[in-house]
């Protein structure tokens, strides 16, 4: 298959609202040649993470709006777009390959369309977007409600988290404690001429100058190393675990944070790990296996404890709650076409009832860490203060952890440029005396 068109099937799905776009892009990928493999995913992601800049200028050039079942015709105008203004993709072979995409789209109408349009952006593209560099969906390729909301809730540093959300983010590994530390693990990427660094925060990871496939990573199939991002790694630092502690992952897929904590502690009493969806737990156990390790795998909703929990209490339990991912949008672009205002409330919600649930399984003494990938406080700190405010044997602790920017609870990493992904973590301790100090 044509890589223009494979990208095109794939963002389609995504502007119909039908998959995110890592799924519908799996599938794409298997009709490719494989050489044109990398292509594809450049040309579906660089069109997605574009697609709020892209989207006004094909508005301007475009005489009426596509119908909802012409997804699959805009979708193609990104990634042509997309070529024209952001790759070294020859402006003929944009435009001319990706016209002929039409015909296989079986919509040979749209051919005139597309190339009218594409060769108007080629001319006019610098001059249309320059009468309109004041406008911030055009300056930062944000959706409004996104870049009104960042602009609200992170004033001095909205412009800078849209900047780093548009670049590539960097490849960031965890080295396995089982078999090397960080320094050993360095040389041996040093030897295999690979350039990476230690990471600031994580004493387990390493960044990469430049992304590498896996497998040219020492040792990764036997387990020695990891990809994660530092400020996931955090989380099992942070959870103080000790020998013989019955930990708890809520929401553990894909199981980055679940393996991380048994690499850290390997005398733990168990280490569950739960996630709604049966089919995201195929990957946690993927992990677990390359990494030897093992931990029992529950398909269930985190917040209907009475038909999953064994009726023993934990020590520990990481609360990785579902989110608007708004801080890991450079690795997942589609969020700016699939995330909606509303939404941020609705999962507000979901993330209080989680703690709810999972509060009375803990025990006098022990520590639930709630995490998000997102840089909305209303995800956050919002959602902290309030389970505090209903809570009574509810406290907050201090995080061992100079990461981030410090909250009235929890504290906030934002995206960084070739550093760490947007976090966010708050640390709670269960108290057997019930009382609140305003």
């Amino acid at each position: 298959m044509n890589p223009r068109l494979a990208a095109a099937k794939a963002l389609a799905t995504v502007l119909n609202g039908q998959s995110l776009l890592n799924s519908s892009l799996l599938i794409q990928l298997n009709k490719v040649e494989d050489h044109d493999r990398s292509f594809t995913k450049n040309l579906a992601f660089g069109a997605a993470r574009w697609q709020p800049r892209l989207s006004v200028l094909s508005a301007i050039l475009l005489r009426k709006p596509f119908k909802a079942v012409d997804a699959d015709i805009e979708a193609l105008l990104l990634v042509g777009l997309y070529q024209l203004i952001y790759t070294r993709v020859p402006a003929y072979a944009a435009i001319s390959e990706t016209v002929d995409c039409a015909d296989k789209l079986h919509k040979p109408w749209a051919k005139a369309l597309l190339n009218a349009v594409l060769r108007r952006a080629q001319r006019e593209s610098v001059a249309l977007f320059a009468e309109r560099k004041h406008d911030p969906v055009v300056r930062t390729a944000h959706p409004r409600w996104l870049q009104k909301s960042l602009k609200k809730f992170w004033p001095e540093q909205w412009e800078t988290i849209c900047a780093a959300n548009n670049e590539h983010p960097p490849m960031t590994l965890r080295v396995n404690r089982f078999h090397y530390n960080r320094d050993t693990y360095l040389k041996l990427l040093t030897d295999a001429c690979i350039n990476a660094m230690p990471c600031v925060y994580s004493i387990d990871g390493i960044v990469l100058e430049s992304a590498t496939d896996v497998s040219t990573l020492p040792g990764f199939t036997e387990g020695w190393v990891s990809v994660q991002d530092e400020a996931a790694q955090l989380a099992a630092n942070l959870l103080d675990l000790a020998p013989h502690q019955r930990v708890l992952d809520v929401c553990c897929a894909p199981g980055g944070k679940t393996c991380h904590i048994l690499e850290v502690e390997k005398n733990l009493a168990s280490m569950v790990a739960i996630d709604v969806k049966a089919k995201r737990l195929v990957r946690v156990r993927e992990n677990l296996v390359r990494l030897g390790l093992s931990a029992k795998l529950i398909a269930a909703d985190g917040r209907d404890t009475t038909t999953w929990w064994d009726g023993k209490l934990f020590q520990r339990i990481l609360l990785d709650a579902p989110c608007s991912s708004t801080g890991v949008i450079r690795r997942h672009p589609d969020i700016k076409l699939t995330r909606k205002p509303n939404d941020i409330a609705t999962l507000s919600i979901l993330q209080g009832e989680l703690l709810d649930a999972v509060w009375p399984i803990l025990e006098v003494g022990g520590i639930l860490l709630y995490t998000t990938c997102s840089i909305l406080p209303t995800e956050n700190t919002e959602v902290i203060k309030d389970f505090l405010s209903r809570t009574q044997n509810a406290h907050e602790l201090g995080l061992a952890t100079t990461a981030g920017i410090k909250q009235r609870y929890g504290r906030q990493l934002l995206t960084q440029k070739g550093g760490h992904d947007g976090f966010y973590y708050a640390k709670l301790v269960k108290s057997s005396i019930v009382c609140r100090v305003n």
